[in-house]
Order: structure tokens, then C-alpha cells, then sequence
């Protein structure tokens, strides 16, 4: 089976999306593209999105509001033909389910704990639960809600496996050990071989020459 990488596309640079999508192009592994609330919320970014064909969109909008208010916003961006789409679990139970019951063909994915958060930052939030209960708790959730995904930490999928058994897409992936604003990260090889479906990838390949870090990480993959 194919491994899956979504393209973290974090610019508000049209030309920018259009050379990473370009030097993307390969047959050994399945692409698809993220785009965040930078490029959604840019000038030419809804529109440019509007016009990208056969292409499997993972549009980050990372939804957190009242149910009303998500459902509305879905409905909002169904001209855009994305595949996949965020929202936070932290939520509700109420707004997860109206969202989901909006989302029609589009996948819904509830975002655990962000992996630039660590049990330090979640006590300075107020949470009195560590990572891993949290985010087990809200796989709990999530599979109440019947989303179609889950996004987590590479280092929190086998835990999540237990209680949520649909898709399951992992941030905070580095080939090597550079955190940048990440905490909990892993390698790409250890996110697949812990049960990630698909992986979230930035900076490791939209910086410096694509064609080349699309090459190093089939290689890594590979090994």
C-alpha cells in the first residue's frame, strides 16, 4: 500500500502552491494538500483553491464554535470541493454531530490536543488531565460523533487505534530531530509503523529543493 502524505502548503504564495504542487508529482507515494487558515484567509487563496481539479484538498479550518455557527461555515466552503476538513473535538458532542450531519462527502476530522502543546501548556490552560488521557478521551468523542478522521500526535496513534478505528492523519512529522514549534514529533517511518493513515508534512519539503525532499522521503520510507 501506498504511504499517504498530506503537503502542509503554509504560504499565502500562489505561485509558491503552484511549484510545490508541480515538483509533488511522483508515483510512489499518494499526495494530497494541506492548506491552513494563512492561505484560506489570503486574498487569492479561496479563489485559487476553487480552481484546483483532481486533487485530494485537505482544507485545515480547524472549526471551534457553536454548532450553528460550524455548520454554517461548512456549508460556506462547499463550493470549494475539499476532501477533508477540521474541526475541534474540544467543541462538543453537539457541534461535532452538526457537523458531521453538514459535511455531506466531505471528510471530517477532529482535532485532538495540537501537537505544539505538551502537559506543561495544557496546565497553563486549566486542563488537569496529562496529553494522553486528554487526547484518549477525545478519540472517545470522536467516535461518538462518528467523524471520518482524527488528527493526532504519531506518538499517540496506537492509543488512539484502541477507541477510534477510522482514519487517523499525524502532524509534527521531521525527518530528523529539529522541533521547530512542534513538541510531540516523530519520524515519518515511525508515525507509519505506529498505524498513521496519512502523514502531515511541512517545511521538510516545501523548503529548499521539493523534488529532492520528495526523493529523501521515499528513500527514509523505503529503507
Amino acid at each position: 500500500m501506498k504511504s499517504k502524505i498530506f503537503i502542509a502548503c503554509d504560504t499565502t504564495s500562489t505561485k509558491k502552491i503552484k511549484e510545490i504542487i508541480s515538483k509533488t508529482k511522483n508515483s510512489r507515494i499518494k499526495i494530497g494538500y494541506k492548506f491552513g487558515l494563512e492561505f484560506l484567509n489570503s486574498k487569492n487563496g479561496r479563489a485559487y483553491l476553487s480552481k484546483i481539479r483532481n486533487k485530494t484538498i485537505f482544507a485545515d479550518l480547524k472549526l471551534h464554535d457553536i454548532p450553528n455557527t460550524c455548520t454554517s461555515a461548512i456549508n460556506a466552503i462547499k463550493d470549494l470541493k475539499v476532501n477533508y476538513l477540521t474541526i475541534h473535538i474540544s467543541s462538543g458532542l453537539e457541534a461535532l454531530k452538526a457537523a458531521k450531519k453538514a459535511s455531506g462527502k466531505i471528510k471530517l476530522i477532529g482535532v485532538t490536543i495540537l501537537t505544539s502543546l505538551n502537559n506543561k501548556a495544557l496546565k497553563e490552560i486549566g486542563f488537569d488531565k496529562d496529553v494522553k488521557k486528554l487526547v484518549l478521551h477525545q478519540a472517545r468523542l470522536a467516535s461518538k460523533a462518528k467523524l471520518d478522521a482524527i488528527v493526532c500526535s504519531a506518538q499517540e496513534v496506537k492509543l488512539v487505534k484502541k477507541v477510534f478505528k477510522k482514519e487517523i492523519i499525524t502532524p509534527g512529522i521531521r525527518f530528523n530531530s529539529k522541533k521547530n514549534d512542534q513538541k510531540r514529533i516523530l519520524t515519518p517511518k515511525q508515525a507509519i509503523a505506529n498505524g498513521a493513515n496519512w502523514l502531515v508534512i511541512g517545511r521538510d519539503i516545501t523548503e529548499g529543493n521539493i523534488k529532492k525532499n520528495i526523493k529523501k522521503l521515499i528513500d527514509h520510507l523505503n529503507r
